[in-house]
């Protein structure tokens, strides 16, 4: 067994020189064979280690990190459902999730939603359904971490909610990212609705906590938060989003497809809007990755679609 256990460790330390989710998907076939092993749980652990460490972050196609997902994604919530202890893949899982249903998914529905508004409502319906899967990931991970914390956040229960630390703030980011996405899908359930104020509050727990998380990412959340929730600021949103955009060193486009979306838009402001997106569509011609290629795509459509927009 000891032989056994030392030969899929090599394997691992290969997997981070090579083909690595491919090989772990091998590995954790492998695991699963020797399901009676008392190394198990050590190899579990040390596969949703390697996993939770890899994304498609850098791809820099979206195309291909469109067919790549739904495996990574599997793969990946197949393990944590074996170490669901491992915060580190749960926030690995809730962030493909979000990610797959914004880029993926909901936009498929935006941009179909002219020609069939049918089909586009049944792709929203889905993206609705990742985002909540995304969401329930993440949750599930911060209730292991912080027992009673959902409950906690609910009640606004300082007891526990003063034990979140910075370890948490990557889980409670896209907790609350894909929250909101999951309520901005379900506007005609009142419901659902009714949790948007948890949502945000949720994003400001994080954001107090590391307001530069992701260069930028949670200020940015913080913004469209303020500017979508019931007595928001528009001022204090632009306010998020400058801030984000300063925190991200002029290489992220995201902050700002979010200021022309939930500033200029909401304003009429069309030669903002459109100055705000080339801006975008400037930095991911530059600084090359998925997020960016996504915003770029984005950020296009936009200003082909300013002619109904304004």
């Amino acid at each position: 067994m000891i032989r056994v256990a030392k030969e899929l460790t090599d394997v691992l330390n290969l997997m981070l020189r090579f083909e690595r989710l491919a090989l772990c998907f091998v590995m954790t076939l492998s695991i699963v064979g020797l399901s009676g092993c008392a190394m198990r749980p050590y190899l579990m652990d040390k596969a949703a280690d390697i996993v939770a460490s890899q994304g498609l972050a850098s791809e820099d196609d979206t195309q291909l990190a469109r067919e790549a997902s739904a495996f990574y994604l599997k793969l990946s919530e197949s393990i944590l459902k074996e170490t669901p202890q491992n915060s580190k893949l749960a926030e690995s899982v809730a962030a493909g999730f979000t990610q797959y249903a914004y880029a993926f998914v909901a936009f498929d529905a935006e941009k179909l939603e002219p020609q069939d508004a049918k089909a586009a409502h049944n792709i929203r319906e889905r993206a609705a359904r990742l985002y909540l899967r995304a969401h329930q990931h993440a949750m599930r991970a911060l209730e292991i971490s912080l027992p009673g914390f959902k409950q906690a956040l609910e009640r606004n229960d300082l007891q526990i909610l003063s034990k979140f630390e910075q370890e948490h703030v990557g889980l409670a980011f896209w907790a609350s990212a894909s929250w909101g996405g999951f309520i901005s899908l379900s506007k005609d359930d009142s419901d659902i609705l009714a949790d948007l104020p948890l949502a945000f509050n949720l994003a400001s727990l994080a954001w107090k906590k590391n307001p530069n998380f992701k260069r930028g990412g949670l200020t940015s959340l913080m913004g469209t938060f303020e500017a979508s929730r019931p007595g928001g600021s528009i001022l204090l949103a632009e306010t998020y989003f400058n801030q984000a955009i300063a925190q991200s060193n002029g290489e992220s486009a995201g902050p700002w497809v979010a200021k022309a979306e939930n500033i200029a838009l909401k304003k009429q402001d069309l030669p903002a809007f459109t100055e705000y997106l080339k801006k975008a569509i400037q930095i991911s011609n530059i600084h090359r990755n998925l997020e960016n290629e996504v915003m770029r795509e984005r950020a296009r459509w936009l200003l082909d679609m300013s002619d109904d927009l304004f």
